[in-house]
């Protein structure tokens, strides 16, 4: 497993690197690379014995590395030493702004690139509109103590995609960038696209280990299978295919004893409307030109707080090891009247602690919790292409104790960390979201056949 080693810079007019004492040196090494740069340079021991990386400041110049960097990792193959990694975060929507480069996105991305000491990484933000094919550099985004500042750096050795939305995601440009840094420039990209949800439920159900924690999910097709899903499920929700935050969900129960229907959604507010018919509620509340971008899903009766319905937010993450890991759980209590438990619906953000007093309560939802998150990343990095490094659950646990899958994203909601007892996993996310191209990076050096057969 690579090293994390502190670097520093000094003047002088030759490319010399001087390497920590403990690293051992493989005898023909006479190259230093920083993303796809790569140049000649006296290698050497540090000549005071120190356990850290001296750079002068005519190879960092050739290197185009920046002189604020102090912490990195090191690789090694063949005749070249590889400093980094370097890791260039694909966006969109930049803003002519200096300070906030990235419109309203630009405070959080300044807080991911601030994890680049824990991450031993080099971040910086890029768009399409950022790179020089002919010199094989980008004008990237760096955030430090003098805030945002700009500089050339070479092509990076791994890729974060942070596009905002499906729309940049289609666009053809961002397409074209994908593919070619990926098949011309073998450069890893992780958390490329946004998960649909029915794409999503299917591969899963192929998988017989994580089968049981799916509702039943379909198409939305005809008002007979709505009646045929609230006859067997009490309650369904109706939600776009590709939705997120938890706009557009409507939540539709029928009541046996008025042989009424109602549907709760939020628009400007929750609501909550009563129907003598589901034909009526249908064609009241959704178009039928909407019916193709909708899905349809099997309601479960949750856990609740104060009589309000919770599900949980689990974030996991792949180690330095490529393994998973789950780095962030969280619950989410239900507002007033709302059909989901976001935010921005009212609803509430909770530590398992705060949703339970009880000690044994309290293990019994982490373990079921962790080991449903486990046992799904696991399954979505099979069953689903791309490199995935990150995943975001929406889980529930019924009152009967089932752990239910209700929707997986790739570039999670962060709603959960404005918490004030959830800043450490705030920092473990973005540290480890950064520190996976450290692991990609040694696959690349290591076995490049692998990533890019």
């Amino acid at each position: 497993m690579a090293r994390k080693y502190k670097i520093e810079f000094f003047e002088a007019s030759d490319p010399i690197l001087y390497t920590p004492q403990s690293l051992p040196i493989l005898e023909h090494t006479d190259k230093v690379a920083f993303g796809s740069k790569i140049a000649a340079a006296k290698i050497e021991p540090h000549p005071n014995g120190r356990n850290v990386f001296s750079v002068s400041s005519a190879l960092a110049g050739e290197l185009r590395m920046p002189a604020f960097l102090t912490v990195l990792h090191c690789f090694q193959n063949s005749d070249i030493l590889m400093l980094g990694p370097l890791v260039g975060i694909f966006t969109a929507g930049f803003t002519p702004f200096e300070n906030r480069p990235a419109g309203a996105r630009s405070a959080w991305f300044a807080k991911l690139l601030s994890a680049q000491p824990d991450a031993g990484v080099v971040p910086f933000l890029f768009g399409e509109q950022h790179i020089d094919w002919e010199q094989g550099v980008i004008t990237g985004y760096f955030y430090g103590r003098a805030g945002w500042e700009k500089q050339e750096v070479p092509f990076p050795n791994a890729i974060y995609d942070r596009l905002p939305n499906r729309k940049s995601e289609k666009l053809v440009n961002a397409q074209k960038i994908k593919e070619k840094l990926e098949n011309e420039y073998f450069i890893p990209w992780y958390n490329p696209g946004f998960f649909n949800k029915l794409e999503i439920n299917e591969r899963l159900f192929q998988d017989p280990d994580v089968r049981p924690y799916l509702p039943e999910t379909n198409p939305l097709t005809s008002f007979h299978q709505i009646e045929r899903m609230l006859s067997d499920y009490g309650m369904v929700y109706i939600k776009p295919v590709n939705g997120s935050l938890g706009l557009g969900v409507h939540q539709i129960l029928y009541h046996h004893a008025s042989g009424a229907y109602y549907c709760r959604y939020r628009d400007t507010g929750n609501r909550l409307l009563k129907f003598s018919s589901l034909e009526n509620l249908m064609n009241r509340v959704f178009s039928k030109k909407q019916w193709n971008r909708l899905l349809v899903q099997q309601g479960i009766f949750l856990v609740t707080d104060g009589g309000r319905p919770v599900d949980f937010r689990v974030h996991t993450n792949k180690d330095g090891d490529g393994n998973w890991v789950v780095t962030a759980i969280a619950a989410k209590v239900a507002g007033p009247g709302s059909p989901t438990t976001h935010v921005r619906s009212g609803g509430l953000i909770k530590t398992l602690p705060e949703l339970t007093e009880n000690p044994e309560q309290q293990e019994m939802y982490r373990h079921a919790l962790e080991t449903a998150a486990l046992k799904l990343s696991r399954a979505i990095d099979e069953h689903v292409e791309g490199i995935i490094g990150e995943i975001g659950f929406d889980l529930g646990i019924s009152t009967d104790g089932k752990v239910w899958l209700f929707e997986a994203n790739s570039k999670p909601g962060r709603s959960i960390f404005n918490h004030p007892f959830m800043k450490a996993c705030d920092l473990l996310t973005r540290k480890m979201s950064l520190s996976f191209a450290v692991y990609l990076t040694e696959r690349q050096v290591q076995s490049p056949g692998e990533m890019f057969p």
